[in-house]
This record gives C-alpha cells, sequence and structure tokens, in this order.
C-alpha cells in the first residue's frame, strides 16, 4: 500500500513539475510542437486529372488538376520565359518551410526562431537578384513576433516587436508583395483572433502589423553584399486587417484582405492613406466578441479610405492579380482577378472573382463570382519572380488550392 502511494506521489509531483514548467517555459513547448509538425515529409505528385467545367457569363471555364501535395502554399513561380507548363520549372514555396525547386523538395534554410505554431509558417517569399527572401512568423524567448529573412543564410534582416499572446492567430499576417521602381512593397496583416490588443496595432504608427511596408532595392543590395545587418522599412498605408493579395496595373496598386464576420475588401492603394481597421469594416464583430456588435461602416465620415468594393457576407478573399490577357482582351478595360478561400453558408467561397474597373481605375463597374467546386480552397496564383501572373502558351493560368494541389484554369468559348 505505501508503495503504491510513493508511486502515486512521485506520479503526482511529476505532473506539478511538467505543468509549472509548461507554465514558465511556453516557448519550449511550441517549439517541440512546432519541429513536431515541419517535420512531416512533402510529397508532390503529377496528376492527369479529367477537365471539369463551369460557366461564367460569357465564357466556359475549364480546369483541370495538374499536381497534388497535402499542405499549402505561400509563394509559386514558374519560369517566366518558358510558356510550356513543366512541373519541373516551378519553384514552389510552402507555409510549413518546404521548397519544391529543381524537381525536388527540400527544406528552406529557416532561423531557430521559425514557428508554425499558432497558424505560423512562411507567408510570403519575394525574389530580388536571384536572392530569395521570407515573411515569417517567429517565436524567440516567448516573444511572438513576425521577420523578414533572407533565406540563402537564415538570417533575420528586420524584426517586429512582440505580439501578445492571447488570441493571436498568424493567419492574419498575410501577405503579398509588389514589385515598382526601384521598391518592393510587402503587406502585413494584424495576426488576431478576437484580439483588440492586437487589432489596435493597426492604426499604431510605432508597429509594422497591419500595413503595406515600403522596401527600397538598395536597402537589399547593401544586405546581399553584406553591408548591412537590418533593412529599413517605410509605412506605405495603415489600418489593414489582413491583406492577402497584392498587384498592381502599371502605377495603380490594388490589395485585397479578409474582413472580419463580412467585409472583405478591394482596395486601391494610396501611399499615406489609412484604411481604417479596426476602427471601420462592412462586416460585423464575431459573436464571440462583444456579442456581434457592428463596426462603424462610414469610411469616408470618419476620414479613412472607402474600399473600393467590399464583400458582405465574407468569400474568404485571397490572392489578387491582373487578369489573363484573354480576359483583358475581351472585356477591353481593367480587369482584376482574385481567389477566395472557404466562404460561408450565405455565400460561398472556393471561387475566382473578376473585377471589371473604369479606366480611372476609382470605381468597379462589375464583379463575377465564379465557385469551382466545394473542396477547392483556393490560395495563390501561380507567377513569375516578381509576383506577376503566369500564362502558359495557350492563356490558361494555374493556382493553388490548400492541401488539394495546382489547378489549371482555362477560360474558353466566348459569347460573341
Amino acid at each position: 500500500m505505501k508503495k503504491n502511494f510513493l508511486i502515486f506521489l512521485a506520479w503526482l509531483i511529476t505532473i506539478l513539475i511538467s505543468s509549472i514548467y509548461v507554465h514558465e517555459n511556453p516557448e519550449s513547448i511550441e517549439k517541440v510542437k512546432s519541429r513536431f509538425k515541419n517535420e512531416k515529409n512533402l510529397v508532390l505528385g503529377a496528376e492527369v486529372g479529367e477537365i471539369l467545367r463551369t460557366p461564367g457569363n460569357s465564357f466556359m471555364l475549364e480546369f483541370t488538376k495538374k499536381i497534388s501535395f497535402s499542405e499549402k502554399t505561400a509563394f509559386i513561380t514558374h519560369k517566366e520565359n518558358s510558356k510550356n507548363f513543366d512541373k519541373s520549372l516551378l519553384q514552389i514555396y510552402f507555409q510549413n518551410g518546404d521548397l519544391y525547386k529543381n524537381s525536388k523538395t527540400q527544406k528552406i534554410n529557416l532561423p531557430k526562431s521559425f514557428t508554425v505554431t499558432k497558424n505560423g509558417g512562411i507567408k510570403t517569399v519575394f525574389i530580388y537578384k536571384d536572392n530569395e527572401f521570407g515573411l515569417i512568423s517567429s517565436l524567440e524567448k516567448n516573444c511572438f513576433y513576425a521577420s523578414i529573412i533572407l533565406i540563402k543564410n537564415g538570417k533575420e534582416i528586420l524584426k517586429t516587436k512582440c505580439l501578445p499572446q492571447k488570441k493571436l492567430d498568424y493567419n492574419g499576417l498575410g501577405s503579398s508583395h509588389i514589385h515598382h521602381n526601384g521598391k518592393i512593397f510587402l503587406s502585413i496583416g494584424s495576426p488576431e483572433q478576437a484580439s483588440l490588443e492586437i487589432r489596435k496595432l493597426a492604426q499604431n504608427k510605432e508597429s509594422l502589423f497591419g500595413k503595406i511596408i515600403e522596401i527600397d532595392k538598395k536597402d537589399l543590395d547593401q544586405i546581399i553584399e553584406d553591408k548591412k545587418r537590418e533593412i529599413t522599412v517605410k509605412i506605405f498605408t495603415l489600418g489593414h486587417r489582413n491583406p492577402q493579395g497584392l498587384t498592381k496595373i502599371k502605377a495603380n496598386f490594388f490589395a485585397v484582405e479578409h474582413g472580419p464576420k463580412g467585409g472583405d475588401e478591394l482596395n486601391r492603394i494610396i501611399e499615406g492613406k489609412n484604411y481604417g481597421w479596426p476602427e471601420v469594416s462592412y462586416g460585423t464583430q464575431y459573436i464571440y466578441d462583444q456579442k456581434g456588435k457592428s463596426y462603424k461602416i462610414n469610411h469616408e465620415k470618419y476620414k479613412f479610405e472607402e474600399p473600393l468594393f467590399a464583400f458582405v457576407p465574407s468569400v474568404g478573399i485571397s490572392s489578387l492579380n491582373n487578369c489573363p490577357k484573354v480576359l483583358k482582351n475581351y472585356y477591353n478595360k481593367p480587369c482584376l482577378l482574385a481567389l477566395s478561400l472557404y466562404g460561408n453558408s450565405l455565400r460561398r467561397g472556393r471561387s475566382i472573382i473578376i473585377y471589371l474597373l473604369n479606366n480611372a481605375m476609382d470605381k468597379i463597374h462589375s464583379i463575377e463570382k465564379i465557385h469551382l467546386r466545394d473542396n477547392l480552397k483556393l490560395r495563390h496564383f501561380v507567377t513569375n519572380s516578381k509576383n506577376e501572373l503566369y500564362e502558359d502558351i495557350d492563356g490558361s493560368i494555374y493556382v493553388s488550392a490548400d492541401n488539394v494541389g495546382i489547378y489549371k484554369l482555362s477560360f474558353n468559348y466566348f459569347r460573341n
């Protein structure tokens, strides 16, 4: 009996010590979980899927699976001088830290601070002079933060301040990027799940969260040449929630971002403008967040920039890019193409969305949403190294679907 009591006592003491250690050292536990998730082997497979069709208003959209994989993408490029789509010419950066390149899967060179916990991972990759840079989620000394790294050596060249741990969700980090006039513009979201403290960072000019930032390529030159350790960035716009797509038409910038419960936005991005989050939104707060209370809606009244369009309810907007040439030629007006993730019971996501703009590009004339099928949560376009849409010799484009693979999309049978 005494022996059983001693065994029970030893077990109880072990549990207490473990509980205290976990409470006082959350970083260690998170890193173990992150390492476990990151060690899963990624398998890519070629597909010869049947051609599926769904009607658009003026054409037939045909889509077929080309590559299968079981992870979420962060950025995908195809060698741009080849118009024949070839799996071997792809570079696929995955959120979990894997890279498919030269027909092989390998681990990306990441710092020890990299974490995939709290829905973290690599959020985007931008490329300059054949050097790859990544926006990643990080954890060090109980500090959750975001950082930009130079992938060839894994060194951090930019670190944000620490985020509050409570209700942190790195899904909200975004992000996307564009190249323009010697600069790279990078979107960084407000990574929260019902956290008022994190939410407010979007309006805080001392924080990089909830911003689109400007990076000078001359600064990157010094990083590449090992003449500088950290980059200096400029806040280009603020007041963003979760800007996942960023593109340009000539010198006009556009971004899409997730709203809360409703309010996914398409914005024209203008230097110095404030887009209002979390002060205004066409969405509402979730039921667990102040009992579903509405936000202020009138952006202009409160001196914020109005979105060009807001989906109510949301569609789970994700990537944004220019329309392929076949759509531009058909519509003969400025044209943007977006992808969507989940959506909801009121408005399905898993779609492509065509925005037609006026020539001044400050108004939306038409929106067409084409649902593909229920299990495709569309994440990224296949692009060139500057995040410009890749089109093959037939004018088809390619997109990734979370945990499923890459699909070919073709626009055919246009009405006269």
